[in-house]
């Protein structure tokens, strides 16, 4: 598993997915990107032309880059936010980060991930996508909610003061 943030990993997966896999199995066009500021609140304006969003919490790993010390969580969030409008959807990810604990410098490292990871949280995302852009019944009846948190992967008791999601309000925290 990566201890670095690799937008590519999670690019091919999706496209992977979409083509092989054939999640989306509907003949539109579906493209990833990333935002790195966005956050979870979705305008009216925004609802009317389709958005929706999604946030999945899952296990990651980090890398400070001032003394290389290295963690892991089992809370770190992702956040989706997608539409479908014609033929054309369009996913933005945003991966929220981390603080140092012996640095305390107040830097948001962004996490690596397993491929298994990042299957398993794209996986889900379809899923709500499925679900929200094409009326498909979701499989998964456990998920009433809008956040989900992959399998449970104990690690130390999360900290809210270094973990950016929880300082927005928006941690899958328990």
């Amino acid at each position: 598993m990566s201890k670095d943030w690799v937008p590519s990993l999670w690019q091919e997966n999706f496209e992977e997915m979409l083509d092989d896999d054939q999640e989306l199995d509907y003949g539109d066009l579906w493209k990833l990107s990333f935002n790195y500021s966005q956050t979870e609140e979705v305008t009216k304006e925004e609802r009317k032309r389709g958005w929706r969003v999604y946030s999945h919490c899952a296990y990651g790993k980090f890398r400070c880059d001032t003394c290389t010390k290295t963690w892991s969580s089992a809370r770190v969030v992702l956040l989706f936010r997608y539409r479908l409008r014609s033929d054309r959807g369009t996913v933005i990810m945003r991966p929220f980060g981390q603080a140092c604990r012996r640095c305390k410098d107040d830097v948001f490292y962004l996490p690596g991930f397993s491929q298994e990871v990042v299957e398993q949280a794209l996986l889900k995302l379809f899923a709500k996508i499925r679900k929200n852009c094409y009326g498909e019944e979701e499989d998964d009846e456990d998920d009433d909610a809008s956040s989900s948190c992959s399998d449970k992967v104990r690690t130390k008791p999360h900290e809210k003061s270094l973990c950016e999601a929880c300082i927005q309000g928006i941690c899958c925290q328990e």
